[in-house]
């Protein structure tokens, strides 16, 4: 695609009336003081219990967002045309990895009570000692703040570029998009990798497989992609996108879904065979 000279202006779209929902924001921010308020009375009465319970809720969330992240910079890296109208969802939703690095801190603060290879001296286990190159606070906080380095950085920036092509439509854009998805495929890749590793495989670091960070991949882009489906639809409930979003959309996004339900299951399944039998 080559630059034009002389830019025209996207035609008027829709914008989000952030004041018809201001009843569930109040609603959805009472239940969120709430809840923090009873996650810190769970983290004074049991912090070991409370620690896990952290870390699968981070999990969960983490695995929706940096999925919607992936489907962003594969949209940019393959050209699509069809996710073009739900583009903005996912941007919006990826760029709520800046909230999830902040509560990733719980997790650093709590990471004795999760990660028993943190308490365990040198020469005391030999299977460990093996390890100690890879599995060590030092270089374990430096991967962290690699990975939500990363993260942030290339989704947000997605979504400014987005933004700004919003305003005169100018094609060089697409252009700066697509590479940063090339740039962002295999980071994503890497980083979503060794992040599963860090964060969950090694709550026990006895066990191990190569196949771990595909089994978190899987889910993560099966679930996001659920996630942007319920996304779109209570969109379309409430007034908007009703003329962009067609049946085409819902039949490619449900294909997605399945395909990768099936691949997460596959996963799942290969893993089990292979380890325990």
């Amino acid at each position: 695609m080559s630059e034009r000279s002389q830019t025209v202006p996207t035609p008027e779209g829709e914008y989000f009336e952030s004041n018809r929902f201001t009843g569930l924001s109040l609603l959805l921010g009472l239940i969120a003081f709430v809840a923090l308020a009873l996650c810190v009375v769970g983290a004074i009465v049991n912090p070991h219990q409370f620690s896990y319970s952290w870390l699968f809720a981070f999990a969960f969330f983490f695995t929706l967002c940096v999925g919607c992240f992936f489907w962003t910079i594969v949209h940019h890296a393959t050209d699509a045309e069809w996710s073009v109208v739900v583009r903005r969802q996912l941007e919006n939703l990826a760029a709520l990895l800046v909230v999830l690095a902040l509560l990733f801190v719980p997790i650093l603060l709590l990471r004795h009570h999760l990660y028993s290879w943190m308490d365990i001296p040198p020469g005391h286990e030999a299977s460990l000692d093996s390890k100690r190159a890879y599995l060590n606070w030092n270089f374990f906080l430096g991967r962290a703040v690699l990975f939500f380095a990363f993260f942030i950085f290339a989704s947000l920036s997605l979504r400014r570029l987005s933004v700004r092509q919003d305003k005169d439509g100018n094609p060089r854009f697409t252009i700066w998009m697509r590479k940063v998805a090339f740039i962002s495929l295999p980071m994503f890749a890497l980083c979503l990798t060794f992040g599963a590793f860090d964060w969950l495989m090694s709550l026990n670091y006895h066990w191990f497989s190569t196949m771990f960070g595909v089994y978190i991949f899987a889910g993560a882009a099966g679930s996001s992609m659920s996630l942007l489906v319920l996304v779109i639809t209570a969109l379309r409930q409430a007034g908007y996108l009703k003329d962009v979003i067609t049946l085409e959309h819902y039949h490619i996004m449900g294909k997605w879904m399945f395909a990768f339900c099936v691949f997460w299951a596959y996963i799942g399944f290969g893993q089990y065979m292979l380890i325990w039998y």
